[in-house]
């Protein structure tokens, strides 16, 4: 079976999501739920190959200061990302896309794609896109509340959309938190900025808008 997919395409696509808080109302695996949903769908419509999406990565930034947060270090995240590189490059992908739906995976995704790059040279061609900022038009959607966003109006659009039943239809009335990232010198995690794990308004989540929006993310991937 895997012979008969490269045969047709040798492109390999990786989804990324993260186990996490996301404030009160939105579920922890909403990352991956995103990540899933859209790589899936994108590749079924052109046949391509797609991973088992990853659901534990890089959530340090959430610290320990809400449960339901499961993360790697971001060392051992990059660490994961080139074995899992390397096993696909053994079993024959000559090209490998990883599609990020959690913005605390990117840093150590840009070093795991270098490090890719360089270790399998001439074996595996890697690429990587984050899911939110895949085109102008997708970003200004998701930063419109928040442009250091989490479970905001964007990532609760999508979840009223892919799996409704997972989020807190009553405290996302109250889940509302700004961004207070504005204009900062220094850098700060999430823990450090939120109230209550959300930045942005999911109390203007629409399921509507999530299902124009992920096929736009869809038609864009």
């Amino acid at each position: 079976q895997v012979k008969a997919l490269q045969a047709k395409c040798p492109l390999l696509v990786l989804p990324l999501g993260a186990t996490e808080q996301h404030g009160p109302a939105l579920p922890l695996n909403t990352d991956t739920v995103i990540a899933d949903a859209l790589c899936r769908a994108a590749c079924q419509q052109v046949g391509v190959a797609m991973a088992p999406v990853m659901p534990y990565t890089s959530s340090a930034a959430h610290t320990t200061k809400w449960p339901g947060t499961f993360s790697l270090t971001p060392k051992t995240f990059i660490d994961a990302l080139v074995q899992c590189a390397k096993w696909a490059a053994a079993t024959g992908w000559k090209q490998l896309y990883i599609v990020n739906a959690h913005a605390g995976n990117d840093a150590p995704l840009r070093v795991a794609v270098d490090q890719i790059r360089i270790e399998l040279m001439g074996r595996l061609q890697v690429g990587y896109l984050n899911t939110f900022f895949i085109n102008d038009a997708i970003e200004a959607h998701f930063t419109e509340d928040a442009a250091d966003l989490h479970a905001n109006k964007g990532e609760c659009d999508l979840m009223l959309y892919l799996a409704p039943d997972t989020v807190d239809q009553v405290a996302i009335s109250d889940a509302d938190d700004p961004d207070r990232t504005e204009g900062l010198v220094f850098s700060y995690p999430v823990s450090q900025t939120s109230l209550n794990g959300c930045t942005g308004a999911p109390s203007r989540g629409c399921a509507i808008d999530g299902e124009r929006r992920f096929a736009m993310m869809c038609e864009a991937l």
